[in-house]
């Protein structure tokens, strides 16, 4: 590993959904791993849910740059699914970037 592979975009971006709209933003969520998966510069884009808590919904999301990142958020999938959630989620995702060790 290089020091330019830690310092690829990676985070977790975290989405709280309102109760009993968790199932609506799973399925929206979902719907956005195949386009994004094929977008130029994705390496890692995958969906979970906390064993914990299905209000809370997690996207693992790696990119090979940030010009790749910027491109995916003004996607025509991606601005759907903010459109599709808006109301459905509890304020902003929380981004949280993580780092290879």
């Amino acid at each position: 590993m290089t020091e330019e592979d830690t310092k690829l975009p990676k985070f977790i971006a975290r989405i709280r959904a309102r109760p009993g709209q968790d199932q609506q933003v799973a399925e929206a969520l979902k719907a956005l791993v195949a386009p994004s998966r094929a977008e130029e510069g994705c390496l890692l884009y995958d969906v979970c849910r906390s064993a914990d808590d299905a209000t809370q919904l997690l996207v693992l999301e790696e990119w090979e740059s940030q010009a790749a990142l910027d491109a995916h958020m003004r996607t025509p999938h991606f601005v759907a699914f903010l459109k599709k959630v808006g109301e459905a989620i509890e304020g902003a995702p929380r981004l949280e970037m993580i780092e290879r060790v």
